[in-house]
């Protein structure tokens, strides 16, 4: 258009050029005055018109040529265009005849009112037109059609020609196959397009088919999942709970499967749940799916879990493994291998494991002390060729002459099937027992025992056994062994001489029976045989026997059965012929020294009893002539009166004593325990003395405190100790000194004390004072019978108390009882 513009332009121009050109001529035409025109001009001016016509003509030729050019290369450009066009359009029909050709299909289109056109495959229809339908132009639809759906295709395609509506329809043709039919209207044509899905429809019911099964296959799936024990679940693309197994209802407690999805109820916590998602990318990244180890609280218990989550299409699928009592069980497993580890470490037998490659695996401490070696090369898990080429570099294994083949030998256990023992001298003078026991799995374990003591001590052992075969044949006491069957395993020369065994039958090892029919021709008593038989192979008890044994010649045998070791049994005899009769004399004497005590026992109690009477007789008149009621007395009749009664008195005193001491070696005395007012007791026990006290002028010193109370004992006995050891003091004293008598008192006990300042004794004295009838004077006036403190120590003791002596010579005697304040268990073993 610009062009033809430009074009119009130079014309225009053209043309004025031409009009200026021939305005002479017309002014001369009009009748205008030539001469005017002629001087208006003039000459100048024909001559510019020629001028200007030449110009024009050749501005005309210019822009015709170049009008000419420029259309000449437009149309150039078109004409490629156009054959582009061509060639585009021709690819396009091509890719659209091969996709019309690329399936069973056909296209009818319709221009106008006229017939439609065909294409595509013919064979899938019947081109024939059906009667009443040339105008229409429409094919016959009902000749390979179903009659529903040929009327179904007419009543789409007549909409579709008249206004252009689309349709889409699923026919089904007389022969049983399918077809699809798409119309829609395009650039003022109705255009209809046939395709056969019978393959499609196969396909798809087919699918259908799949989809049922699969439905009925996971129908079945969610049956198992809800019979396992394991808690399952099925999480959608936001994360929520889609689905749940009968378990993972039960874990959480939500009643019903669909408490738990409605409700959301985890079974893990937050942390846990974002535990898995950060590390389920990088799990996948690495290869392999490694459950998570959590803990969890199922059904109200807190129990360990491996949790595996593994994402799907529709979101992410989970099962959790219930692995507690793994847990426990591996807890369990790993604390038995670390005692065994412990054992094995304690156990003095060296013990090296090695795997199928022949490395070391574990060794105890007895391994390491037995070849010192260095720690960190054991920890490096050596070869066992590489331990045994160091072990023969530091000279610990046995010298060979062969190295290479005794190593290739010991290595060979490996390929063993049963357990390989050896014997290993080293240089060192160590013997190790060595066994090889191949491993099920693979590999060799090494038990290294030092056997050296025990060869030592086996040898020193047999020596032994020698020295005491020797020693006990060469004893003179007859000894016998027998074995846990009852045979006789060993019997000495005594033994065999005393029951005059034949050495052969010895050797022929006879049972207990044998023995005992052939030791009985001399020792014909049963029973004690039948204990010894009884001994020797009874199974129930195994106690050791003793009894006697006699023998026709006189000879007295103690014999001792005692179990051994391992069911064996050491019989013993030894002659106690000598002892016996020994034992018999002091039997006899012990008899005769029994009936001499009984009878002097007997002696006293008569005597102190016959002698009770007269006596009481004799001080009760003494007392009449005393007191005068018969009669006047003169003064030689009065004191020889009184020598009568204090005589009486003495006599009487030392009666009763005798008669305690005899009531309390017959266990029958007994005490009349009372509340005793210690301070009334000590001077009733004084009063008893007052005339001794005056006549010695022996002056008495009572240290009783006010506060000293009451105790719970036998009033008379107590007062009967105070009064002999007041006796004694007085008797011991001299005139002029002091006796004291002391009472003290704690929580526990009470304590009575009588001291004098008389010449004391000396050590050997004080040590017999308290036995009966031990009287020492110590060149003093006093006489007794020695059975004063004999009686003072059997009454304390009667009480529970004790007494206690300190004495000195030459400065005094102290007698020290101590009584017991709580009620004491009364002893009926009085000190002799």
């Amino acid at each position: 258009m610009r062009v033809e513009r430009t074009a119009r332009a130079l014309l225009c121009a053209g043309s004025l050029v031409v009009a200026v050109a021939g305005l002479p001529a017309r002014a001369a035409g009009t009748g205008m005055d030539a001469g005017a025109a002629v001087s208006g001009f003039g000459q100048h001016t024909h001559n510019a018109a020629g001028l200007a016509i030449l110009i024009g003509l050749t501005v005309f030729s210019t822009i015709v040529a170049l009008l000419h050019m420029r259309e000449r290369s437009r149309w150039t450009r078109r004409e490629r265009d156009l054959v582009t066009e061509l060639s585009a359009l021709r690819e396009s029909h091509d890719r659209a005849e091969m996709l019309l050709n690329a399936e069973r299909q056909v296209l009818i289109t319709w221009s106008g009112r006229g017939a439609p056109t065909i294409e595509g495959d013919l064979g899938l229809i019947d081109a024939r037109r059906a009667p009443g339908d040339t105008d229409l132009g429409l094919p016959g639809f009902e000749t390979w059609l179903h009659a529903v759906d040929a009327d179904a295709l007419n009543t789409a395609v007549e909409a579709l020609r008249a206004r252009g509506a689309g349709f889409r329809l699923s026919l089904r043709t007389q022969s049983g196959r399918f077809i699809d039919a798409h119309g829609q209207a395009l650039s003022g044509r109705a255009i209809l397009r046939l395709r056969e899905t019978t393959d499609e429809k196969r396909e798809l019911i087919d699918l259908r088919l799949t989809l049922y099964e699969a439905k009925r296959g996971l129908s079945a799936l969610g049956s198992l999942l809800d019979a396992i024990p394991q808690p399952v679940w099925r999480r959608n693309r936001d994360g929520a709970l889609a689905w749940v197994n009968f378990a993972y209802v039960a874990a959480v407690e939500a009643g019903t499967r669909e408490h738990a999805l409605e409700g959301g109820v985890e079974l893990l916590d937050r942390q846990s749940r974002d535990l898995i998602a950060r590390d389920d990318s990088g799990r996948l990244a690495t290869g392999g799916r490694v459950p998570h180890r959590l803990s969890a609280v199922v059904a109200g218990g807190r129990r360990t879990l491996d949790v595996t989550e593994s994402a799907i299409e529709t979101g992410r699928v989970g099962i959790a493994v219930d692995v507690s009592e793994l847990e426990s069980v591996r807890a369990d497993l790993q604390r038995q291998m670390d005692a065994n580890v412990r054992t094995l470490d304690q156990l003095p037998t060296a013990v090296a494991m090695f795997d199928a490659r022949q490395r070391l695996i574990f060794h105890n401490a007895a391994y390491r002390q037995l070849w010192d070696l260095d720690p960190v090369f054991l920890d490096g898990r050596p070869l066992d060729g590489e331990i045994l080429d160091r072990l023969r570099a530091a000279r610990k294994l046995p010298e060979q002459a062969d190295f290479k083949s005794w190593k290739a030998d010991v290595l060979a256990a490996y390929r063993a099937v049963e357990a390989n023992e050896a014997w290993w001298y080293l240089p060192d003078g160590r013997s190790l027992r060595v066994v090889a026991d191949p491993n099920p799995q693979g590999g060799l374990t090494y038990l290294f025992d030092d056997v050296s003591e025990n060869m030592k001590l086996e040898s020193r052992y047999n020596a032994l056994m020698r020295v005491q075969a020797e020693t006990l044949d060469t004893l003179k006491e007859p000894v016998a062994v027998f074995g846990a069957d009852g045979r006789l395993t060993f019997a000495n020369r005594a033994f065999a001489t005393l029951w005059r065994l034949d050495p052969e039958t010895l050797r022929e090892r006879p049972r207990v029976d044998a023995v005992i029919a052939a030791c009985q021709t001399l020792s014909p008593d049963e029973d004690p045989w039948i204990d010894i038989r009884g001994a020797i192979t009874g199974l129930e008890s195994r106690a050791g026997l003793t009894c006697r044994l006699e023998i026709v010649d006189g000879t007295v045998l103690d014999c001792a059965a005692q179990p051994l070791p391992e069911g064996a049994t050491l019989l013993t005899l030894i002659d106690v012929t000598a002892s016996v009769n020994v034992e018999r004399a002091l039997t006899d004497k012990n008899d005769a020294l029994e009936r001499t005590s009984q009878l002097r026992d007997t002696f006293v109690n008569h005597v102190s009893y016959e002698l009770r009477s007269p006596l009481t007789n004799i001080i009760g008149f003494t007392q009449l002539l005393g007191d005068e009621t018969v009669g006047a007395l003169n003064e030689r009749q009065r004191e020889y009166s009184g020598h009568i009664m204090r005589s009486s008195g003495a006599l009487l005193v030392m009666i009763n004593d005798i008669l305690d001491l005899a009531s309390i070696d017959a266990g029958s005395l007994e005490l009349t325990r009372e509340v005793v007012d210690v301070r009334a007791t000590v001077d009733a026990a004084v009063r008893g003395l007052e005339d001794r006290l005056a006549d010695s002028a022996i002056a008495l010193d009572l240290d009783v405190p006010d506060d000293v109370g009451s105790f719970v004992a036998d009033g008379k006995r107590v007062r009967q100790i105070l009064f002999n050891l007041l006796s004694n003091a007085v008797g011991f004293s001299a005139p002029g000194q002091q006796v004291r008598v002391e009472v003290r008192r704690n929580a526990a006990e009470l304590t009575l004390a009588v001291a004098d300042q008389g010449q004391g004794m000396p050590p050997d004295v004080a040590s017999r004072v308290f036995d009966r009838f031990e009287s020492h004077t110590l060149g003093t006036r006093h006489r007794g019978v020695g059975l004063g403190l004999s009686i003072v120590r059997s009454f304390v003791e009667l009480h529970g108390g004790r007494v206690s002596l300190e004495s000195a010579p030459g400065a005094g005697t102290r007698v020290t009882c101590t009584f017991p304040i709580t009620e004491p268990t009364a002893r009926r073993d009085a000190a002799e």
